[in-house]
C-alpha cells in the first residue's frame, strides 16, 4: 500500500538541454542577421467586437527590422486610418474600437512582414473576425402533450453564433434540469426523452446559449410538457387530441428501442488529425435502452476512449488516420435491440516532418534547407525568399530549389536572406521561416565563465558550453586546467557544446574547460562541477489501519547532503492537506488527531532540494462499526413465516461480518427488543418463522470487526393472525406446602406463546393408582393452583394444557407430584456402634418404615457428643456434632473422635418437613492413644558437668502416661551429632539433673512421654555446659604473655627498620631533585615496602576507634576479672550471651538457628590460639 517516486533536477535539466539542441539556431544579437518572427497572432483570430483589436507581430534582427502589413492581399496603409496604430519598436497593430471603430469594418486577412537589410520573414495569415452572439427570433411554442411511456425531442435550434455557443437546459430557477439515461442533451443542443413520464411534467423547460467570447447568455422561449397516461385523461387534454390518439391509445407497453439520433442505419464522418472524435447514439424505448460502442475489425484505442452522457456519446482524443474505421452504437432493452454504423474517416491538415531551420554559414561555405511536411491528402510545397515565391525572386547562383530541398553553394554574404515554406491542402497550411546569414566570426563562448552547475550523485550532469561562431567551431572538454582531453564512453557530447556525464559520481567533482575553435580563433571557458549526495526517505510512512476518533502518525525521516537545505511537505490524494488543526505537522513526522472518515486516503511525504525531490507515499484506511442498514422490506407473508430484506448500509471499510435480526412484539411486550436470528455478512434476505398472535417489527444489526453498527429502523409492522396455542407450560410440578394440601405449579407461556387472545390454564390431578377420573379447573393466566384437603405426602398425577379463545393446545404430557410432607413418626432402631480406633467409630441403625416417614425420604442424621475424658475424670460441656448420611444409609463413619474418651449418639431420620425423633442415646468408649508431646522443657542450672531439665506433662494424654523417654547427644564444632544416649523416666517425674557431662559442650536433647500404645511426639532442645575456670584465665591472659610481648617488639624493629631504608633512599643523589622523583616512582626495591606497610593497616588511627569483632572473646581491656567469670556465660564461648530468663531459667535459642552460628565466632570450648588473638586485636 505504499509507493515511492523519486524526481531529478538534473533530468529535467537534460530534456532542456535535447530541446535545445533541434531549435533553432540563435544568433547573437550584436551580429548581423536577417529577420526572425518571435511572436504573431492566431491564424483565427476571433475578437471581442467591444473591444481594441489587438494584432501582434513581433520580430529580431540586426538592424532591427521594419514592419509593414497587407490586408486582404494588398498592402495596408495604417497611417490613412486614424484608428489604426502601431507600437514602437514592434509590428502589432493596435485597431481603436472603442473611440468609434467598428470591429466588421477591420474583418479580413492580414499578413505582416518584417524586413532589414538581411532580408524579409513573413506571418502567417491572420483571419480577424469579431464573435456574434445573436438573439433568439421570436417564435410561438405550442404545449407538448405526449403519453407516458412515449419518446419526445425538445429542440433548440441556438442562432448561429460566432464561435459556436455552450447549450444548456434549465428552468425558470436557473437550477439546472436533471438528466439521466431516460433524459439527455444531445450534442446539437436539444433534449432527448427515450421515454416521458409523469414527473417530466412542467412549463418551464428553457434551452440556454452562452457566448463566451461576449459574455452573454440567450434564452430561447420556455417550452411546456404535459405528459398524459389514459387513466388520468381529461376533457382538456381530449380535446386536443385526434380520435386516433384517445382510441387507438393503449395502456403504457414496454417498447423495443429506436434510434432518435442519427437517423437511418448508417452515416459518416469526418475529422482531422490531432482533433477530438465525438459520436452520438441517443434510443427511445422502453425500458430505457443501453447504449453500447464497438469498432468493427478493431478495439477501441484504451487510453484515449472516453463515454459521456451515460454511454450516449462516444469520445477519442488526439485521433489519427490509424483510427478511421467503421463504429456501431448498438441500443438494447429487453425487447430487442437496434444499431448504427458511423463510418468515421480522419483527414489532416499539414504537420511537420522536418521544418526548415536556420543556417548560418561562412563565406564559401554549403547548406541546404529541408521543407517536409505530410497530410491527408499530401500537401504541397512552395517557397518563397523575402516573402516573394521564389520563382520571380531575385536570382542567386548559390541557390538551387530541389522540391522541398534548397541546397546552396559556396555561398556569399549577398545570400543571406529569409527563406519561407508553405505547406498546403485543403485543411490548412503550415508557414515556417528560416534565414541563411552568411556570417565570418571567430569562435564565442556564451556560458558565463566559472559558472557552478550542481547534480545528485548517479544523475546525469549537463555542463553547459553555448557557443557561436562561423564557421561552426569545434567544441572539446577537459577535465581540470590543464587535463587531458575528455573521451570515452563515460561521456556523451552534444551537438550544441553540451558535455553529459550520464551518472556522476564524487570523483566527477572538479573543474571542466570547454574550448571552442574555428579557422578565425580559439576560446575557452571553465565551469564548476559539484557531486551531492542524493536525498534519501530512510524511514518511509507506512500503511496504517485506524479506529474512527483515534490518532495516527505517519513517518517520514530524510537523509541528505549536508550542503542542501530540505524543505518537506505533505500532501493528502495530491493535494495540501486540509486546512484543519487536527493535522500536525512535525519535524519528521505527520500526526492526525481524531480521526475521521474523510480522513481516508493516500498521504505523500515529498522532500525538495533545489537539486532533487523524493517521495514516499502511504494509504491511511479509516476503519468504523458499520453504518445501520436501511430500507428494510417485508415480502412473502405467510402465516407462519415472512422474508425479510435489507441493504446494507457502508461497511467503513472493514467487512460485515453478520447480520443480527431482532423483533418487537409490539402486542404484548412493546419497546422490548429480542434476539431472532443472525445470518452471514453475505446475506440481505432471510426466512424468518413466526409466531400467531404476534405484532412484529423488525430491525436489523451490522456487525464488522470492529463492533456492532446502530439498529436500522423498524420495518413495518406484522400482526399474524390468532391460533390454538402450540405448547403446554413448562416446569410443571406439584410439592404440597402443608400436610393437607397439594401446591401445582408452572411457568406460564410468554405473550408470543400465546397464539391468540384469552389465554387460560386448564389444571387437572389425580391421585395416583387410586382415582379413574380427573379433577379439572380452568385458571386465569397465573402460574400457582392449590388443591386442599389431601392425604398427607401422596402421590397425584398432574397435568396443565394451555388453551385461547380458539382453542387447547395439544394434550400436555403427566408428571408426579406429591401432597404435603409431615413430620416422621419413627425414630430409627437397633443403633450400634463399632470403635475402629481411638480416633474412629462406625454407627449401624435400622431403617425406618417408609410409611412413617410421612414425606420425602433426605437421609439420618447422626448427633454425638463427648461426654469425659477418662484420663482426667472431669466433666465439661461439649456442644453436640452432627453427621448428616444422605439418602436411605443404614450406617456412617464418625471421624475425629477423642482418645481414651466417653461419647453418646443418637440417630434421627430427616424428611423434607424436618427431623423425626431421636433414637435412645448410645454409649461408647474410645481406646488409649499415644499421647500429645510434653507442654515444655527448660534446661536450667548449667554447670561444668551437669544440666537441670524441667517439663510438664502433655495436654492430650489420650490415655494413662507409663514414662517418659529422654535421648540426648553432644555436637562438635562441625555441627555433627555424637553417640545418643536414652534415659527412661517415671511419668510422675517433673525435673531430672544429668551428670557426668562434657565441659564447654553443646548438647541436643529429645523428650517425649509415653502410653501403653506408644510415643507420643517429641520436643527438642539444645544446651551448653560452662567452662573450666584455669582455661578462661589462660584465654584472657594471652596479651600478657611473653612471646606476644617479643613478636609485638620485632614487628616493631621491622618497622623502624623499613623507615631507615626509605629515608636513605628518598636523600641518594644529592643535588639532582629529578633524579630523585625518578628513583621515588620507580625504584623497585621500595615498591614493596609500601605493601609491606599496608599490611600494617588494621593498627592505623582510622581504626583504634572501632568497636570489637561480633566474634571477639576478648575484652576491651583486654582482661578477665576472676569474679565476672564465676557469675556469668558472657566470657565463655559464643552464642549464649545471657540469654536467660527473669527466673534464671537457659532459653534454648539454638533450636532451629543452626544456619547462624557460622556467623556467631568460633564455637571451639579451647582456649584461641595466639594467630587468633592478635586477629582479633583491634
Amino acid at each position: 500500500m505504499m509507493k515511492k517516486k523519486s524526481i531529478s533536477a538534473s533530468k529535467a535539466s537534460l530534456v532542456f538541454f535535447l530541446c535545445q539542441m533541434i531549435s533553432a539556431l540563435d544568433v547573437p544579437l550584436d551580429l548581423s542577421q536577417p529577420p526572425t518572427i518571435t511572436q504573431q497572432s492566431p491564424k483565427d483570430y476571433i475578437v471581442d467586437p467591444r473591444e481594441n483589436i489587438v494584432i501582434q507581430c513581433e520580430a529580431k534582427g540586426k538592424p532591427p527590422p521594419s514592419f509593414s502589413w497587407t490586408r486582404n492581399g494588398t498592402h495596408f496603409d495604417i497611417d490613412k486610418d486614424e484608428q489604426v496604430t502601431m507600437k514602437p519598436n514592434s509590428g502589432t497593430l493596435v485597431i481603436n474600437i472603442m473611440n468609434g471603430g467598428k470591429a466588421e469594418a477591420y474583418e479580413g486577412v492580414y499578413q505582416c512582414t518584417a524586413r532589414n537589410e538581411r532580408g524579409a520573414a513573413i506571418s502567417n495569415n491572420i483571419v480577424i473576425r469579431p464573435s456574434r452572439s445573436p438573439l433568439w427570433t421570436k417564435e410561438k411554442l405550442e404545449p407538448n402533450q405526449v403519453r407516458e411511456g412515449d419518446s419526445l425531442v425538445l429542440h433548440c435550434r441556438p442562432p448561429v453564433g460566432l464561435p459556436p455557443p455552450i447549450i444548456f437546459w434549465m428552468d425558470n430557477a436557473f437550477q439546472r434540469l436533471p438528466q439521466s439515461e431516460r433524459v439527455s442533451q444531445g450534442l446539437n443542443g436539444d433534449l432527448y426523452f427515450s421515454n416521458v413520464q409523469p414527473e417530466d411534467t412542467r412549463e418551464d423547460y428553457i434551452c440556454y446559449a452562452r457566448f463566451n467570447h461576449t459574455q452573454t447568455i440567450q434564452q430561447k422561449q420556455p417550452i411546456s410538457v404535459k405528459v398524459f397516461s389514459m387513466d388520468s385523461l381529461n376533457d382538456t387534454i381530449a380535446a386536443n387530441l385526434s380520435d386516433t390518439d384517445i382510441y387507438g391509445a393503449k395502456p403504457v407497453t414496454e417498447r423495443p428501442p429506436i434510434l432518435l439520433t442519427p437517423t437511418g442505419t448508417t452515416s459518416n464522418k469526418v475529422e482531422l488529425r490531432g482533433n477530438v472524435l465525438l459520436l452520438e447514439c441517443i434510443a427511445a424505448g422502453l425500458p430505457t435502452p443501453v447504449i453500447r460502442w464497438i469498432k468493427e475489425g478493431g478495439e477501441l484505442p484504451a487510453n484515449r476512449t472516453f463515454f459521456e452522457n451515460f454511454k450516449k456519446t462516444l469520445k477519442i482524443i488526439d485521433v489519427s488516420e490509424a483510427d478511421s474505421g467503421n463504429y456501431k452504437c448498438i441500443a438494447r432493452n429487453i425487447l430487442g435491440s437496434t444499431h448504427h454504423v458511423i463510418s468515421v474517416t480522419v483527414k489532416a491538415a499539414p504537420y511537420w516532418i522536418t521544418a526548415p531551420r536556420n543556417l548560418v554559414l561562412s563565406p564559401g561555405e554549403d547548406g541546404t534547407l529541408i521543407c517536409r511536411a505530410n497530410g491527408n491528402p499530401k500537401p504541397s510545397i512552395s517557397w518563397l525568399a523575402n516573402g516573394v515565391p521564389i520563382a520571380i525572386a531575385p536570382e542567386d547562383p548559390s541557390r538551387k530549389v530541389d522540391g522541398d530541398t534548397i541546397i546552396f553553394s559556396a555561398v556569399q554574404e549577398r545570400s543571406s536572406a529569409v527563406y519561407q515554406c508553405n505547406a498546403s491542402n485543403e485543411y490548412g497550411y503550415l508557414l515556417a521561416n528560416a534565414f541563411v546569414n552568411v556570417l565570418a566570426e571567430p569562435p564565442r563562448i556564451l556560458t558565463p565563465a566559472n559558472k557552478l552547475y550542481q547534480v545528485i550523485l548517479d544523475s546525469p550532469a549537463l555542463i553547459d558550453c553555448a557557443y557561436f561562431g562561423s564557421p561552426k567551431p569545434e567544441i572539446e572538454w577537459f577535465k581540470g586546467v590543464k587535463g587531458s582531453i575528455l573521451r570515452g564512453n563515460e561521456y556523451v557530447f552534444h551537438d550544441n557544446g553540451t558535455l553529459e556525464i550520464p551518472a556522476a559520481q564524487k570523483d566527477s567533482t572538479g573543474t571542466y574547460t570547454c574550448v571552442a575553435r574555428n579557422e578565425l580563433g580559439k576560446i575557452q571557458n571553465e565551469v564548476q562541477l559539484e557531486v551531492k549526495d542524493p536525498t534519501m526517505i530512510i524511514k518511509q510512512p507506512e500503511y496504517k489501519v485506524i479506529q474512527r476518533y483515534g490518532h495516527v502518525s505517519f513517518e517520514c525521516i530524510i537523509k541528505h547532503d549536508s550542503t542542501l537545505i530540505p524543505t518537506v511537505i505533505w500532501l493528502k490524494d495530491n493535494d495540501e492537506l486540509p486546512d484543519d488543526e487536527r493535522f500536525l505537522v512535525g519535524k519528521d513526522n505527520l500526526t492526525i488527531m481524531n480521526v475521521t472518515d474523510k480522513d481516508d486516503g493516500t498521504y505523500t511525504c515529498i522532500v525538495n532540494t533545489t537539486l532533487d525531490s523524493v517521495s514516499a507515499s502511504a494509504v491511511l484506511t479509516v476503519v468504523a462499526r458499520p453504518n445501520p442498514p436501511f430500507d428494510l422490506e417485508l415480502t412473502g407473508q405467510l402465516e407462519r413465516s415472512i422474508e425479510l430484506s435489507w441493504i446494507p448500509g457502508d461497511e467503513n471499510n472493514s467487512p460485515i461480518t453478520s447480520f443480527v435480526i431482532e423483533y418487537e412484539d409490539g402486542l404484548h411486550e412493546p419497546g422490548v427488543w429480542h434476539y431472532q436470528t443472525e445470518v452471514p455478512g453475505s446475506q440481505t434476505t432471510v426466512q424468518l418463522k413466526l409466531s400467531p398472535y404476534v405484532n412484529y417489527s423488525f430491525r436489523v444489526i451490522a456487525v464488522n470487526e470492529i463492533g456492532r453498527s446502530q439498529p436500522s429502523e423498524p420495518s413495518e409492522q406484522y400482526l399474524t393472525k390468532s391460533a390454538n396455542p402450540d405448547e403446554n407450560p413448562s416446569n410443571v410440578q406439584g410439592i404440597g406446602s402443608e400436610p393437607d394440601n397439594l401446591v401445582i405449579t408452572w411457568e406460564s407461556l410468554k405473550g408470543f406463546q400465546s397464539n391468540g387472545p384469552g389465554l387460560q390454564y386448564k389444571v387437572s390431578w389425580r391421585q395416583k393408582d387410586v382415582d379413574d377420573e380427573w379433577t379439572s379447573v380452568v385458571v386465569a393466566n397465573v402460574s400457582k393452583y392449590i388443591v386442599s384437603g389431601t392425604p398427607t405426602f401422596v402421590p397425584y398425577e398432574i397435568k396443565v394444557q394451555a388453551l385461547n379463545d380458539l382453542g387447547y393446545a395439544p394434550e400436555p404430557s403427566e408428571v408426579i407430584g406429591h401432597s404435603g410432607e409431615d413430620l416422621p413418626m419413627v425414630a430409627p432402631g437397633n443403633v450400634q456402634v463399632h470403635v475402629i480406633n481411638s480416633t474412629l467409630a462406625k454407627v449401624h441403625w435400622d431403617p425406618v418404615p417408609l410409611k412413617s416417614v410421612r414425606g420425602h425420604l433426605q437421609g439420618y442424621k447422626v448427633y454425638y457428643w463427648k461426654v469425659q475424658s477418662l484420663s482426667r475424670r472431669s466433666k465439661r460441656h461439649i456442644e453436640k456434632k452432627i453427621l448428616t448420611f444422605r439418602g436411605n444409609k443404614t450406617f456412617g463413619m464418625l471421624p475425629g473422635l477423642e482418645p481414651y474418651s466417653s461419647y453418646k449418639l443418637n440417630v434421627r431420620v430427616v424428611n423434607g418437613k424436618g427431623e423425626g425423633p431421636a433414637s435412645p442415646d448410645k454409649v461408647f468408649k474410645t481406646p488409649e492413644g499415644v499421647p500429645s508431646s510434653p507442654s515444655f522443657l527448660k534446661i536450667t542450672n548449667p554447670t561444668l558437668d551437669s544440666l537441670t531439665l524441667e517439663w510438664g506433662s502433655p495436654t492430650h494424654p489420650n490415655g494413662v502416661l507409663i514414662s517418659y523417654i529422654l535421648k540426648f547427644q553432644p555436637i562438635n564444632n562441625t555441627h555433627e551429632l555424637g553417640p545418643l544416649v536414652e534415659i527412661r523416666i517415671p511419668a510422675n517425674e517433673s525435673s531430672l539433673i544429668l551428670k557426668n557431662l562434657n565441659y564447654s559442650t553443646r548438647y541436643k536433647f529429645y523428650f517425649n512421654a509415653q502410653t501403653s500404645v506408644g510415643s507420643g511426639s517429641q520436643i527438642t532442645e539444645e544446651a551448653v555446659t560452662i567452662m573450666d575456670e584455669a582455661m578462661a584465665s589462660r584465654q584472657v591472659d594471652i596479651a600478657t604473655q611473653g612471646w606476644f610481648i617479643g613478636l609485638m617488639c620485632a614487628v616493631a624493629l621491622l618497622i623502624l627498620i623499613l623507615l631507615i631504608v626509605c629515608f636513605i633512599r628518598r636523600n641518594k643523589g644529592g643535588k639532582y631533585p629529578v633524579k630523585e622523583k625518578e628513583d621515588a616512582h620507580a625504584d623497585p626495591e621500595i615498591q614493596p615496602m609500601k605493601e609491606d606497610d599496608g599490611t600494617f593497616g588494621e593498627y592505623s588511627d582510622a581504626e583504634d576507634h572501632k568497636p570489637l569483632k561480633k566474634g571477639s572473646r576478648t575484652p576491651s581491656d583486654r582482661t578477665v576479672k576472676k569474679e565476672d567469670s564465676d557469675d556469668s556465660l558472657v566470657d565463655y564461648g559464643e552464642g549464649v550471651n545471657g540469654q536467660f530468663n527473669e527466673d534464671g531459667s537457659f532459653i534454648g535459642q539454638y533450636s532451629g538457628k543452626k544456619e547462624k552460628e557460622p556467623a556467631e565466632g568460633n564455637e571451639s570450648s579451647e582456649a584461641p590460639s595466639p594467630v587468633n588473638a592478635m586477629n582479633s586485636f583491634v
